[in-house]
C-alpha cells in the first residue's frame, strides 16, 4: 500500500461534489481529503490514486497523493467532518482515505480555482495544459478538466496544477465512453499555444511507451476498500489502459477536429 500518514487537524470544508475536507496530518503538511462515503463513488478515490501518480509518471504537475488515516476520535469531535446528502447528514468514514498534498501553503502564498483571461494566460506552466490532454483521454475524464492556480507571496506569475482525477475512468462506472469534449478545459485560450503534436511532448511519448508494470505497480499501492476488494474491475481498468495507448492520438484529434475549434494555430507542415 502507498506510504500513509495520519489526520490530526481539520482546517476547512471544501466545494465540490465529493465533499472534500482539508487536513493537517501527522507529517504537518495539508492535504485535500476525499472519503470513502462520499456523494459520487468509493472507487472515485481509487482513480484520484491511479490518475494521479500516471499524471506523476507523464510529468504533469500533480499533487501529491497519499493515503490519510482519519481516526474515529477526530471525527467524532469535529462536527465539519461530516458528509451532506439531501436529507441528512451523516459522519464522514473514520479509516484510510484519499489526500493530495494542498498546492502551497496558505500562509505562505495565494491560491485560486479561477483566474481572469489576462493572468491565465500568463500562467508561468501554462503549456502543462496541452500536456494533461495526453492523461485526461488516455484515462477518459468523464469530468471536465480541473486545476488550480498557486503562487508564493513574492512571485508574480502563477503556476498550474491539475487536480480532481476522480471522473477518470468514468467515475465508479470503470468504463471507457470515449468523447471529443471530455476531459478537457473550459477555456480555449489554455491551448492557444498548440501548433503540433510536439505540444503535447514528452507526455504523449511517456504514455505511448508505458510499461504494463509501470501501471500495475501503481495499481498495487491502492487499499483494496477503494474499490470494493473487485481485484478483477482493477485488473481490467489495467489492462484497458495498457491497450489504450495506441488511441491516444486519435483521441486528442477528435477533439481538435471538434467545435471547439481548440488549436487554430494548428498546422499540418
Amino acid at each position: 500500500m502507498s506510504a500513509c500518514v495520519s489526520a490530526v487537524q481539520h482546517i476547512s470544508r471544501l466545494r465540490g461534489g465529493s465533499q472534500s475536507q482539508l487536513l493537517r496530518a501527522s507529517d504537518q503538511q495539508c492535504y485535500v481529503t476525499k472519503f470513502q462515503n462520499n456523494p459520487q463513488h468509493i472507487r472515485v478515490l481509487a482513480n484520484e490514486m491511479l490518475a494521479t501518480r500516471l499524471g506523476e509518471l507523464l510529468g504533469l504537475p500533480m499533487p501529491r497523493a497519499a493515503v490519510i488515516d482519519v481516526c474515529p476520535w477526530l471525527i467524532e469531535h469535529t462536527e465539519a467532518l461530516c458528509i451532506e446528502l439531501a436529507d441528512r447528514k451523516i459522519e464522514c468514514k473514520p479509516g484510510l482515505h484519499f489526500a493530495s498534498a494542498y498546492a502551497i501553503d496558505p500562509a505562505n502564498g495565494h491560491l485560486f480555482d479561477y483566474l481572469p483571461e489576462n493572468l491565465l494566460t500568463q500562467v508561468a506552466n501554462l503549456d502543462d495544459f496541452a500536456r494533461v490532454l495526453v492523461l485526461d483521454k488516455w484515462a477518459c475524464n468523464a469530468d471536465g478538466r480541473q486545476a488550480v492556480f498557486y503562487r508564493q507571496s513574492k512571485q508574480r506569475r502563477y503556476r498550474v496544477m491539475f487536480i480532481d482525477q476522480g471522473y477518470c475512468f468514468n467515475a465508479g462506472e470503470w468504463t471507457f465512453p470515449d468523447s471529443a469534449l471530455r476531459g478537457v478545459y473550459a477555456r480555449n485560450c489554455v491551448y492557444q499555444h498548440v501548433k503540433n503534436w510536439g505540444a503535447f511532448e514528452p507526455a504523449l511519448t511517456r504514455a505511448e511507451e508505458m510499461d504494463i508494470d509501470a501501471i500495475w505497480r501503481i495499481a498495487a499501492g491502492i487499499p483494496a476498500e477503494w474499490y470494493e476488494q473487485d481485484r478483477a474491475g482493477l485488473d481490467r481498468v489495467v489492462e484497458q489502459l495498457y491497450s489504450r495507448r495506441s488511441v491516444i492520438r486519435a483521441l486528442i484529434t477528435s477533439f481538435r477536429e471538434s467545435s471547439r475549434n481548440p488549436f487554430p494555430l494548428w498546422t499540418t507542415a
